[in-house]
């Protein structure tokens, strides 16, 4: 009876003394990236598919069902990308746990206004640069924001939206300073002062097509801020020109 190995060339029965069958491996790290292309592809063509529906039918009038069926995919699958259609539309909110842990992280020395701006600022510029994200596109991140100030159902939504990270905000501030948010508003003042400079200035930044960072409108926006908005120049120059 022959063995299975004799049909097989002689320098293939066995790798050679030092040497590693790296054919697998790389197969196998193409099928993975051709993968995570595929879920990206999809998650983007639901956030697009949620968008122009709202556009052109408004927010009530569409249904997850619609979603799904405008971008080619199940109910189920569209549950398996978003939790529900205002994170479709309005972005999810797997971000919340992070904002508390990274501003409780910052450096003791920092002021909590110093801890904030720096979390958020990190945030949007990792997001404006991430693969998955809309912000990359300045033109539908403001078409986005529009549809939300626009649409009156929206505009509930994404006031919920805004709260749930103002009252993250706002606790992580109260336990770095020690402050009874029972008693004491500074915490709840920070938060919805830092989710309004982020809003607006994200907002100016994609109708200007998004020519300078975004993470440099909105740390300019925190100095227009942090003057008591004495001089909003530099907001200005970084909407214009690239943060000074």
């Amino acid at each position: 009876m022959t063995s299975q190995s004799e049909h097989l060339p002689s320098d293939a029965a066995a790798p050679k003394t030092g040497e590693h069958d790296t054919t697998q491996h790389d197969t196998t790290q193409h099928d993975t990236t051709r993968r995570d292309r595929k879920k990206l592809a999809t998650r983007q063509a639901l956030r697009c598919a949620a968008l122009d529906l709202v556009a052109t039918r408004g927010y009530a009038h569409v249904t997850v069902e619609d979603i799904a069926e405008a971008a080619d995919v199940s109910p189920r699958t569209f549950f398996n990308y978003f939790p529900s259609k205002e994170a479709a539309v309005l972005g999810d909110d797997e971000l919340l746990g992070e904002l508390r842990t990274e501003i409780l992280g910052r450096p003791p020395e920092e002021t909590a206004f110093q801890a904030v701006e720096q979390v958020v600022c990190s945030h949007i510029a990792a997001r404006s640069r991430h693969p998955d994200s809309t912000w990359r596109d300045p033109g539908e991140l403001y078409r986005r924001m529009r549809a939300a100030q626009d649409d009156p159902h929206l505009r509930v939504a994404l006031v919920a939206h805004m709260a749930a990270f103002e009252r993250v905000v706002a606790e992580a501030v109260a336990e770095r300073t020690d402050a009874d948010t029972a008693s004491d508003p500074y915490p709840a003042l920070l938060a919805s002062a830092a989710m309004a400079v982020a809003r607006v200035a994200l907002l100016y930044w994609a109708r200007g097509g998004g020519a300078n960072p975004a993470e440099d409108v909105v740390r300019a926006g925190f100095r227009a801020l942090s003057s008591g908005f004495a001089d909003s120049s530099s907001l200005t120059e970084a909407l214009t020109k690239g943060a000074p």
